[in-house]
């Protein structure tokens, strides 16, 4: 493949120089899966017997591609790292001209590493978990479409490169959701994933419209360069409309209802779509999009509060979920609120939400394939009421999935600990109103967060045993083949120690060039830490006294009206049936009776009544001489009366 490449000015005021060196071969990074996953759809049945390793081994291409990019980026200076990459001229139209580019630079790369290499493990684990499925080539195909998609967007140097990979994203989402769509309700619940982010997906393209309106260009470099003279007006207009777009994919405040029901997916589409990548999309949307956010604070306030009301929601909805996936998407979802909050709280947060966002998508990951091999050993069971005592069986599983757990809780020094606190401490020190409320929902996100992940493990790996050991339905917990728990070991060595790595690595100076401006400088809040382990070990240990300690029952109580909305997501689908579909079905169908009753029915009517009319004027037409005489006559005679009246 030819490339050339140039040089322009991008975020944070920075030169992104020409790619060169390793870097010129970024594209590779896209064509490799895109490779493995045409070949597997072209290809047909022939690929069956290789191509899941086909697939597999070309994901990892893609990784080793991505290292060794950003090794070669480690040696140069913070200012030289970012590179640019034109492939081809994508949109010529006069003046106007858009090429089909790639930008490789320090927020990009933390992406591509975080994909390509989590992407490669759930490939290895699905060798094990889809081993047995007749159409695991097919899978695979949209596996490695999937990767390849959100290597798009993380990639492209234009806000439409991002909407190619963005919509790509949303193509391979639904093709893996739905992977076993004979059964009705998963058909449904990926077309519930598809039209939901179609509803985002709209606010990407309105946001598109006005940069062009306003900076007459879609690249970033022109956007972020035009924003500053932008009215507040316009910045907060396109912000908006960003933060649409990013609600829809990151199944955030109001669009979240899509996520739960996206759990009818095999496991392996659950850890790499909805803990790792796809619902990281809006963060990274957000964040490459600072500069906008920065010139409309409205804008950037809501993007905040958006974050600070998903975070407690899927807190709450996940204290309530007995399905082991539900309550890790409920899990999900409040994690990449905390994500969306530091976004929203300016400079100090954008690193520490790509912090979070890293380390996230490792313990989050490891634990939905732990809850794959949790239903593997189980088959197929979800209700973790049916479970308890399964650490005696599934060591490894429980191993694993426990440094999952204790990462997510924020306990030092795993991974969770470096990332989230930061999070809190940044909501605190923003100071004032705003941070006092934004500081004490984190706090308190923290504190639930605990119970109800410690629910999730007590539940699943402690307790008394409380599955069917006897009869034709009887279950026999075993651990999984290493295909399968390699990947889960791997994960959760990130889990304990990629914290630790990140935070002394200087991550947050790693990324300062991407946004610019001044660095801030890092400071523990000794008292808050403090405040914040206690709040979690609090939550854990009231986890444990009801889960751990106590009887489950099997059948799960009627509980208090709150326990019975977070059951239901707050009733999230009652809202969206009863504010948008229902008066959107009514409103279709009035419209329907409009065009069918009023402007058909006026059309036919008017065509009937000239058809009748020239009927009957047909029937004058009957081939007779005497009839056309005694017409004619009868016409002379009513000429020559009105005549003789006249005079």
């Amino acid at each position: 493949m030819q490339s050339h490449v140039l040089s322009l000015v991008t975020e944070g005021g920075a030169a992104a120089a020409g790619a060169t060196g390793i870097t010129a071969y970024a594209w590779l990074l896209i064509a490799l899966p895109a490779l493995g996953a045409a070949l597997l759809l072209l290809g047909g049945r022939r690929t069956d017997s290789f191509g899941p390793l086909l697939a597999t081994a070309l994901s990892w291409g893609s990784f080793l591609v991505g290292a060794a990019i950003f090794v070669s980026m480690l040696g140069k200076s913070a200012e030289d790292r970012a590179g640019q990459l034109d492939l081809w001229n994508f949109i010529p139209a006069g003046q106007y001209q858009l090429t089909a580019g790639l930008l490789v630079d320090q927020l990009s790369i933390s992406f591509v590493l975080l994909i390509t290499f989590v992407g490669s493990l759930i490939h290895v684990y699905s060798l094990g978990y889809m081993e047995h499925d007749p159409d695991k080539r097919r899978f695979f195909a949209y596996l490695n479409l999937f990767v390849a998609a959100m290597l798009v967007l993380v990639l492209g140097d234009s806000y439409l490169m991002l909407f190619l990979g963005w919509e790509g994203v949303g193509l391979a989402s639904y093709l893996l959701i739905g992977f076993w769509n004979h059964n009705p309700a998963y058909a449904s619940a990926a077309n519930k994933a598809f039209f939901v982010n179609r509803v985002g997906d709209l606010g990407l393209l309105g946001a598109m419209m006005a940069m062009f309106a306003a900076f007459g260009a879609v690249d970033f470099a022109t956007v972020n360069e035009g924003i500053g003279s932008a009215s507040t007006t316009t910045a907060t207009v396109i912000g908006l409309l960003l933060l649409l777009a990013a609600c829809g994919k990151s199944a955030q405040f109001p669009l979240q209802s899509w996520l739960g029901d996206a759990m009818a997916g095999p496991t392996p589409v659950s850890a790499l779509i909805h803990a790792a990548t796809m619902v990281t999309a809006g963060v990274y949307l957000i964040i490459r999009s600072h500069a906008v956010f920065e010139a409309a604070p409205n804008a950037q306030l809501a993007v905040a509060i958006v974050g600070a009301i998903t975070l407690l929601y899927g807190a709450i909805v996940g204290c309530a979920k007995d399905d082991i996936k539900k309550a890790l998407a409920a899990s999900t979802m409040s994690q990449i609120g905390y994500m969306m909050l530091a976004a929203g709280l300016g400079p100090i947060g954008y690193a520490f939400a790509i912090f979070h966002l890293l380390t996230h998508g490792f313990f989050k990951a490891g634990m939905f394939l732990g809850a794959g091999s949790v239903m593997h050993g189980m088959h197929d069971q979800v209700d973790m009421r049916r479970f308890g005592g399964l650490s005696t069986f599934l060591k490894i599983t429980w191993g694993t999935f426990m440094l999952g757990w204790l990462a997510i809780l924020g306990v030092p020094p795993f991974a969770g600990f470096w990332s989230k606190d930061k999070i809190i401490e940044s909501a605190f020190a923003v100071g004032g109103t705003r941070g006092w409320i934004l500081g004490l929902i984190t706090l308190i996100g923290a504190g639930i967060t605990a119970f109800y992940m410690s629910r999730l493990f007590f539940m699943t790996f402690h307790g008394k045993r409380r599955w069917t050991e006897e009869g034709p339905n009887a279950q026999h917990p075993h651990e999984s083949p290493l295909t399968m728990t390699v990947p889960m070991m791997i994960l959760a060595v990130g889990s304990a120690s990629l914290g630790l790595i990140l935070h002394f690595a200087g991550f947050s100076e790693w990324l300062h060039p991407v946004f610019g401006g001044e660095a801030h400088e890092e400071h523990t809040n000794w008292p808050l830490m403090g405040v914040t382990l206690l709040l979690v070990a609090g939550g854990a240990a009231y986890a444990w006294l009801r889960y751990g300690k106590e009887e489950v029952p099997v059948r799960a109580p009627q509980g208090n009206l709150l326990t019975q909305a977070a059951r239901a997501d707050l009733y999230q689908d009652a809202i969206n049936e009863g504010l948008f579909m229902r008066p959107g079905l009514h409103l279709t169908r009035a419209l329907v009776f409009t065009d069918s009753k009023g402007v058909d029915g006026t059309a036919g009517g008017l065509a009937a009544t000239v058809g009748g009319f020239s009927s009957r004027l047909r029937r004058l037409q009957n081939g007779y001489a005497r009839s056309y005489a005694l017409t004619m006559l009868t016409g002379v005679v009513a000429v020559l009366g009105a005549l003789w009246v006249m005079n």
